[in-house]
């Protein structure tokens, strides 16, 4: 991956620039999923500059990706009682399959193993196939469904998605070894 992208941890002041993201990110890819009247609800309500900084006020983790001075994409986490659920990984159009995203992800996977997290979620919307399969690659496994209600009549019909980290991962590997060596030949 070029030396060009970086990842920056955003403050409440940087709450406009993810906004300018979302709305190109968001009406680009997901008009034709959810539909336009559901895609200016979800920017309205859950990512406008004034949501974006509320969120972050109240302990979401958001970064913003950048190719140089540009800013291509963005991600936030927020820890909870599963884990460190990855709330948004989203990257325009022309950055994608650029390693922007596994960038991003490396950054979330490593404030796991700093902060001693088991697990990171997320959901995806079930007919977001391209996302779907990205994040398999990434490593991430279907774990479960999800329909939230969002509010004027709009759902959100996902799947949940789990990854755990490589350390955790080896971890359970060697105890699942142990426990099974006595049954096993070498």
């Amino acid at each position: 991956m070029p030396d060009k992208f970086h990842i920056e941890r955003a403050t409440p002041q940087d709450a406009s620039i993810i906004e300018t993201l979302a709305k190109e990110i968001w009406t680009a890819h997901y008009t034709t999923m959810i539909g336009e009247d559901q895609v200016n609800y979800m920017l309205e309500t859950f990512q406008s500059a004034k949501a974006i900084a509320q969120q972050i006020i109240s302990g979401t983790i958001y970064y913003i990706s950048f190719d140089g001075k540009i800013p291509c994409g963005y991600s936030a986490i927020k820890p909870d009682q599963k884990g460190l659920f990855l709330s948004k990984l989203y990257v325009k159009d022309s950055h994608r399959e650029r390693g922007v995203a596994r960038m991003m992800l490396e950054a979330i996977r490593q404030y796991a193993k700093d902060a001693n997290v088991d697990c990171i979620w997320l959901t995806c919307n079930k007919n977001n196939t391209g996302s779907l399969h990205a994040y398999e690659r990434l490593g991430f496994s279907i774990v479960g469904e999800s329909v939230t209600d969002i509010g004027q009549g709009f759902q959100m019909d996902d799947y949940v998605l789990q990854i755990i980290p490589q350390e955790t991962e080896n971890r359970f590997k060697q105890a699942i070894k142990r426990l099974l060596s006595p049954y096993t030949k070498d």
